[in-house]
């Protein structure tokens, strides 16, 4: 007789799948981004001409071409994040280099698209290494920030706001105004996405100036 599978085994593989997946959809998410900012730009300028020049509008309102879309988009992104975890890169994303490299002002729009997400995820020559506090929007008010470029004694920061990390401001300021800061870009984004609640190393707040 064949031994029956221990229910705890199987949870616990399905999980495991389920986690694996998931972090996968994450990373294809990121490498689409660039991809999806030109495309929306696109899409944008094909709308605004349909619109504006034939008044040409369409609705689709089927569920069930909805739930299929979902799923086809679900596994395209669980696939080329599965691709660049392996391999470092991805077929469909390679594809789409070499088409918008041939159109100039998409290409640039992808090109630093692109090099802001691969600094966020930790790639590439610009990958953010430094957090540090500094002063904003005014003096005495003290928020982490993330250091993105430094000349000389002169830092370039991206200050996140809460609860959506990816809108923020961008500041240059002398070297004497920040303080420098044990939190890592997970800790700032679980800081900001939890406004405030998940504070890790919050004993670094004593040590801020009044």
């Amino acid at each position: 007789m064949s031994q029956q599978p221990n229910p705890q085994t199987l949870v616990r593989q399905s999980l495991a799948f389920v986690k694996t997946s998931f972090n996968h959809v994450l990373i294809g998410i990121l490498a689409l981004l660039p991809v999806y900012i030109v495309v929306q730009i696109f899409v944008w300028l094909v709308d605004f001409v349909l619109q504006t020049v034939f008044d040409i509008r369409g609705w689709i309102g089927h569920y069930w071409l909805a739930a299929v879309v979902f799923a086809a988009v679900y596994a395209l992104l669980a696939y080329i994040g599965n691709e660049i975890a392996k391999h470092r890169q991805s077929l469909v994303i390679s594809l789409f280099d070499m088409l918008i490299e041939r159109v100039p002002f998409l290409r640039g729009v992808y090109r630093v698209s692109k090099k802001v997400i691969e600094m966020f995820r930790g790639q590439g020559e610009q990958r953010i290494r430094e957090v540090v506090y500094v002063e904003y929007p005014k003096d005495g008010v003290w928020v982490p920030a993330y250091v993105t470029n430094r000349e000389g004694n002169r830092y370039v920061l991206y200050i996140p706001t809460s609860p959506n990390p990816t809108n923020g401001f961008t500041v240059i300021v002398h070297e004497s105004k920040v303080v420098k800061s044990a939190l890592n870009l997970e800790d700032v984004t679980s800081f900001v996405v939890s406004v405030g609640s998940d504070f890790p190393k919050s004993y670094e707040s004593l040590t801020l100036p009044r």
